[in-house]
This record gives structure tokens, C-alpha cells and sequence, in this order.
């Protein structure tokens, strides 16, 4: 087991960066034949924008992760692969929504085009976890991101909240925290105040 999760569960993780979260899971488990890791990007941009992604999508493939790129967490329902498969918990670290020049996290059309990544989210989540399973999102919850509203949003597609816990990156040994957008994607950014956000499903 390592923070919320163990590896009976069959686990799905959305807009991995550079699979260093997925990685941490499957090396505490020592197997990640209960895991499906995805990105939004191909490949060979993750290998591009995060040059260790390298590393971690080996290890991902020899401990039996399936890994699937350009998936997208508001249309991931539809995929081909993952519309057939039931999953325990599903886990979105620090979504964001990308960045933009010219827009900052208080600017209120930056706040609505992560609001509407997180609707996407849930509503496509509902489809894909198991009856009783979790939806996680593990993100900031200070100003100004606690203005994205996370447990409405949640709420409105009929998710349950369960609790919020405080995250630890020291349950994660090597977690390596990413921008992941298109502006140093690559650069890290501070974690504190963050939660992880548990909601189920009946």
C-alpha cells in the first residue's frame, strides 16, 4: 500500500506528466498489472517536454502497466480501450487547464477553463468507475484555486464527497511534481495547501 492506494484496486491515472506518479505506485507494488496511466500528449511529446519520462514509462512497461497518450480526461468514456474496463479508483493530480500568456490563476477565464477541464473530468469519470468505486483529484485549495469550486463540481455530475485529506509528497517519494503545460512544462510549482479530494459513485 502507498498513501490511498494498494494494488488490488485496478486503478486508473489521468493526465500523467511524466509518469513519475504512476511509476511511485507501481514500484511500492512492486507490479502495475492493476494500473492504466495515460496522457494527453503522444509519446513523443512526453518524452520531449519531460525528458525522465523516459525512465519511468520503462519501468511502467516492465512491471505490466498499460499505458495509453492522447487521451483525453473530458472524452475518455469514448476511448476504445477504456470504455470497456470498470475501474476502482480513478486519480487526476493538479489538473490544469494549461497556461496561457497574458491570463494568471485569478484571472476569471482562467478559472471557468479549469472549471470546465474538472466538468469534463467528473462527467467522464462517472462512466468509467465501478459502481461504489472513487474518483479522486488531488489539488490546491487556497486562493485562488479554491475558486474552482472541486466538491460542487463533483457534485453536480452525482458524485458523493467522501472526505478531503492533506497531501504529503513525502508519501510519494518520487513523485515529481510538473507544470505539464506548453510554458515550462517541464519546471515544478508549489504544492501547498493541497488536498486530495475523494468522491464515490452508487
Amino acid at each position: 500500500m502507498i498513501g490511498h492506494y494498494n494494488s488490488s484496486q485496478k486503478l486508473l491515472l489521468v493526465g500523467e506528466g511524466d509518469f513519475s506518479f504512476s511509476a511511485c505506485l507501481a514500484m511500492a507494488f512492486g507490479s502495475a498489472v492493476n494500473m492504466v496511466a495515460t496522457s494527453l500528449l503522444s509519446r513523443d511529446e512526453v518524452l520531449l517536454r519531460h525528458p525522465d519520462s523516459y525512465y519511468n514509462l520503462k519501468l511502467l512497461r516492465s512491471l505490466g502497466c498499460l499505458i495509453l497518450h492522447r487521451v483525453d480526461v473530458c472524452s475518455m468514456n469514448k476511448h476504445q480501450v477504456l470504455k470497456s474496463l470498470g475501474f476502482d479508483v480513478i486519480i487526476y493530480n493538479f489538473p490544469h487547464a494549461g497556461h496561457f500568456r497574458g491570463l494568471k490563476e485569478t484571472n476569471a477565464r482562467m478559472i471557468r477553463k479549469n472549471q470546465q477541464l474538472l466538468k469534463g473530468y467528473f462527467a467522464s469519470a462517472k462512466c468509467l468507475v465501478k459502481m461504489g468505486g472513487e474518483v479522486h483529484v488531488t489539488h490546491r485549495d487556497d486562493m485562488p484555486y479554491k475558486n474552482w469550486e472541486v466538491k460542487m463540481l463533483a457534485e453536480k455530475v452525482g458524485f458523493i464527497f467522501i472526505e478531503k485529506v492533506e497531501f504529503n509528497l513525502k508519501d510519494y517519494p518520487s513523485y515529481q511534481i510538473k507544470r505539464g503545460g506548453d510554458i515550462r512544462g517541464d519546471d515544478t510549482f508549489s504544492i501547498s495547501h493541497s488536498f486530495t479530494f475523494k468522491f464515490y459513485y452508487v
